[in-house]
């Protein structure tokens, strides 16, 4: 004779409701089960829902199904809004406000890290991007001077909307970026080699790391 359990399960429907720690917890088991799509399915699950794997079978096949598809649908992020100022416990931090005037330090320590991803480093980095805020009057305020201290155990807590919104900020940048430094080289080209096939700088190095950029975000990963 079966036991009918009753269970309550808690489904989360944006990256609010989960903290970097968590999320970190669940890449490293989805890149082990990426092969098999039910350890997969009972990898998120159990992650995201806090739902152990031996009680999948129990689940209402279309419950099981509208949870699968919500849990997917989540993590199949394609961006997320920079939140320029969060709060931890009681205290307000700032995002960096102006990066092109960063204090070198805080600089050559983001620099240490050529290829990151959103993994053990990223709450190191940013600890580096967010600090107290010291002084506030509507949209603008003013953060701490860099120290050099890393507050990775702080923003491991920190929940993923706000890691996203950072990583894809600097995506955005980058790619901004990328497309500007192309059209600066079109127009250099045009001026020196006026019938010069600008194909060759489509087709090349930079347009290579845009798609690597792309790539990157599959894979919840980014170069600085």
């Amino acid at each position: 004779m079966s036991k009918k359990i009753d269970l309550k399960i808690n489904v989360p429907l944006n990256w609010s409701a989960v903290p970097l720690k968590k999320y970190l917890s669940l890449i490293k088991d989805m890149e082990v089960y990426a092969d098999t799509s039910e350890a997969l399915d009972a990898t998120l699950f159990y992650h995201l829902c806090d739902l152990d794997p031996k009680y999948l079978s129990q689940l209402n096949i279309s419950i099981y199904t509208d949870i699968r598809n919500k849990l997917y649908k989540l993590i199949n992020i394609d961006d997320s809004p920079l939140q320029r100022i969060i709060k931890i416990d009681d205290t307000e931090y700032g995002f960096e406000p102006n990066l092109s005037e960063m204090a070198y330090g805080a600089y050559a320590d983001l620099m240490k890290f050529k290829e990151v991803k959103i993994n053990e480093d990223w709450a190191s980095i940013m600890s580096i991007l967010y600090r107290p805020i010291t002084n506030k009057m509507g949209l603008l305020y003013e953060i701490e001077p860099y120290s050099g201290k890393d507050n990775k155990e702080l923003f491991m807590n920190v929940n993923m909307d706000v890691h996203f919104g950072a990583m894809f900020f600097f995506l955005h940048t980058s790619m901004d970026l990328l497309n500007a430094t192309q059209n600066y080289l079109k127009k250099e080209l045009q001026k020196r080699v006026p019938n010069y096939d600008t194909t060759s700088i489509k087709n090349g190095v930079l347009t290579q790391q845009l798609l690597n950029w792309h790539k990157g975000i599959s894979s919840n990963s980014m170069r600085f």
